[in-house]
C-alpha cells in the first residue's frame, strides 16, 4: 500500500490472506450475492516515529527500562502499532513476563492494571496462528497499552503473568479453554466453562459448530455444521 494512500498516523498494512465469499461455504448455490464477495484480510505493518502524544514518551521508557528487568529492546519487542489512537506492542512470547514487570515496576511507566487477557485465531498465518493479547491501564499516568504476543499452533505456549499480575488467573484459564493457550506456570490451570473432558477450544475458527437438525413443519434444517463454516 502507497505511503501517499495511508491517513496520517496509520501504519501500512501488510496482507495475510484473500476471503472469498461471506462465510466460506463454496458450492451452495447462494444467490444472494454475499457468495461473490473477495476482500483481503490485512494486519498492521509497524508504524515509523514519531508516533504521536505520549506513544513516543512509552516506548522511549520502556526500551530504556528493558535491561533493568534482564531483557533487551531487540529481544522483546517484534513492533509497534499505532492504530486508531491505540498503541500496540507486539513481544516476543519468552520476553512477555520481563515487559510485564518493567511496564508494572518502572515509575515513569506505573501500568498498575492488568485488564485481562484475550486469544485471537488466525488461521491463515502461517507459525503465527494464535493471538494473545493484554490490555494495560496506568492510574497514576492515565494511560492505556495494549500488549500482543504471537505464537504457532504447534506450540501453544505463553508464560504465565499470574506472578506479576494475580488477577489474571481466570483470564488466563478461560484463554486456555476457549483457544487452547497454554500458560506456563500457571499455578491451576484448567477449564473454566467448558467440561474437563471436552475435546477441542470452541472459539477457535476451526472448530465445528456442532448442533443438530432441527424439523419444523416437516421439513429438516441441517445442523450449523453442515451448512454454513467460517471462513
Amino acid at each position: 500500500m502507497s505511503d501517499d494512500l495511508v491517513p496520517a498516523g496509520q501504519p501500512l498494512l501488510e496482507v495475510v490472506t484473500v476471503r472469498e465469499g461471506m462465510f466460506g461455504t463454496q458450492g451452495s448455490g447462494d444467490t444472494s450475492g454475499f457468495g461473490g464477495l473477495v476482500s483481503i484480510v490485512p494486519v498492521p505493518s509497524a508504524s515509523v516515529r514519531p508516533f504521536g502524544g505520549d506513544f513516543d514518551l512509552v516506548a522511549d521508557e520502556l526500551i530504556a527500562s528493558l535491561p533493568d528487568f534482564g531483557t533487551s529492546a531487540e529481544r522483546a519487542i517484534e513492533k509497534i502499532v499505532i492504530e486508531h489512537g491505540e498503541m500496540t506492542i507486539h513481544v516476543n512470547a519468552s520476553e512477555l513476563v520481563a515487559v510485564a514487570r518493567t511496564l508494572r515496576d518502572e515509575p515513569g511507566l506505573r501500568y498498575e492494571l492488568c485488564l485481562g487477557v484475550n486469544g485471537v485465531h488466525y488461521p491463515h498465518q502461517d507459525g503465527r496462528e494464535l493471538h494473545v493479547v493484554y490490555q494495560f491501564r496506568s492510574i497514576t499516568h492515565a494511560r492505556t497499552l495494549r500488549i500482543e504476543v504471537s505464537i504457532a499452533d504447534e506450540h501453544p505456549h505463553v508464560p504465565s503473568l499470574f506472578s506479576v499480575y494475580p488477577t489474571n488467573d481466570w483470564h488466563e484459564r478461560e484463554t486456555f479453554d476457549f483457544f487452547g493457550v497454554v500458560f506456563d506456570g500457571h499455578p491451576h490451570l484448567t477449564r473454566i466453562q467448558m467440561p474437563d473432558d471436552w475435546q477441542g477450544h470452541p472459539q477457535r475458527k476451526d472448530y465445528p459448530l456442532g448442533g443438530i437438525p432441527v424439523e419444523y413443519k416437516g421439513a429438516t434444517v441441517p445442523a450449523p455444521d453442515q451448512r454454513r463454516s467460517y471462513n
